[in-house]
């Protein structure tokens, strides 16, 4: 495994030195050999250690550290069907962490919920009684296992008094964990030109809901869940046909095909998988256990910079130092293959140069590293060091020089 790393200034790209952990050979590299950040291929040939997929659009991380293993397509933007009640789900679970809902509270079953989620409408329901209440925690049963489309709706309603407003939070919800590209018009998946998602934002919502709320993930890999005495089988298949799998969702509308988001650990090792757009029930389950077992069987974690390493330097205005150290609180880690021939390319990003004065631990911009051309992590860095505020001189000449560079843009930008 061999790691570039480039710096990005605000002014262009520049070779930059750092300190890389033992594993890591360094290299250095300069000009166009970054990716951009939104491009969305293939992993490497099949013949050269690396996977294709028949779904079109897939992805796989590692859940621990965010790395990417494989992508398809990964940012094209598709109706998510039911494996959108993981927003719905996020948001309840939210809302009962910070108090505001109780798993105790009951909802009443509007006629709405009743006739366009539940038995009459002929699609994935918990069978909800028209006027019944049901408490928060069967509701939950009911949406995850189940993929009720009454109990989200009746959920939506009970927390904002209408599903037009739970789904306006699901929205807002969405941009505040940095899914950019979601949007939500309804609480349940059902097809709406509104519901769009990516399976890189799905993978995202999958890999936070897992970690944030340990105590509510356990019901993606219940097997069952009987309600009005109608007991119903868990509708992921992966969870009865693969070592480790316990959860999470699928999904099927005409217009965005089959789907499912996928995860399982093996070895101490999680991983997490989307697929979306299949044409048959039984292949989605196959490609995303097929994709699966390819991470498992081809993936191992290094450390590419451990806690508080210098990963690079930031340049600093107007600041008794002309430059401020970086690093990262947790080792920065990364999924390589284990036939060792990975090229890594990292490169860190900020709004630059950074004013001073500047504190330990304050934020500056965060990291990121390519395998080949597919972003394999990002992760943020912070100030490893204060740096004070320069003299007045120092001050003066790092405007002017602000000043010039500003004025070269923007005649770079006219040409």
């Amino acid at each position: 495994m061999a790691l570039s790393l480039l710096k990005n200034d605000g002014f262009g790209f520049t070779a930059a030195r750092a300190l890389i952990a033992g594993l890591v050979a360094v290299g250095i590299a300069c000009g166009g050999v970054a990716y951009a950040a939104n491009q969305s291929v293939q992993g490497a040939k099949k013949e050269d250690g690396g996977y294709d997929t028949d779904a079109p659009t897939a992805i796989l991380i590692e859940a621990g550290s965010g790395s990417v293993l494989f992508e398809k397509n990964a940012d094209e933007l598709r109706a998510p069907s039911s494996m959108m009640k993981l927003m719905t789900a996020e948001v309840v679970f939210r809302a009962i962490k910070q108090g505001d809902v109780k798993l105790t509270d009951q909802y009443i079953v509007s006629e709405n919920a009743w006739r366009k989620g539940g038995a009459p409408a002929g699609g994935s329901t918990m069978f909800a009684a028209i006027h019944s209440r049901i408490p928060v925690d069967d509701l939950l049963h009911g949406a995850i296992i189940q993929s009720g489309n009454d109990s989200c709706m009746i959920l939506a309603e009970g927390i904002a008094g209408s599903e037009k407003a739970f789904a306006e939070m699901m929205t807002k919800r969405a941009r505040e964990l940095g899914l950019v590209q979601s949007t939500f018009a309804n609480s349940n998946g059902l097809p709406d030109p509104g519901n769009k998602m990516t399976v890189r934002e799905l993978s995202k919502l999958a890999r936070y809901v897992i970690q944030t709320y340990p105590e509510f993930y356990k019901l993606f890999g219940e097997r069952e869940f009987t309600w009005n005495k109608i007991r119903q089988q868990n509708r992921n298949a992966l969870l009865n046909s693969m070592e480790g799998a316990d959860g999470l969702k699928t999904g099927y509308t005409k217009d965005g095909g089959y789907g499912m988001v996928g995860s399982a650990v093996q070895n101490g090792m999680r991983l997490i998988v989307v697929v979306n757009g299949v044409d048959d029930p039984d292949d989605r389950i196959t490609e995303a256990k097929k994709l699966l077992e390819w991470g498992f069987r081809n993936f191992e974690a290094r450390t590419l910079f451990a806690a508080q390493q210098p990963v690079g330097y930031a340049k600093v205005f107007g600041g008794e130092s002309r430059s401020i150290k970086l690093a990262s609180p947790e080792p920065i880690k990364v999924m390589v293959q284990k036939n060792g021939t990975d090229k890594l390319i990292a490169r860190i990003v900020y709004n630059g140069p950074v004013r001073a004065p500047i504190e330990p631990g304050q934020r500056v911009g965060f990291v990121k590293v390519w395998r080949g051309a597919n972003i394999a992590v990002e992760a943020p860095v912070y100030a490893a060091e204060s740096v004070g505020t320069g003299s007045t001189v120092r001050r003066a000449i790092d405007g002017a020089s602000e000043l010039v560079i500003g004025m070269f843009r923007a005649g770079a930008e006219k040409l």
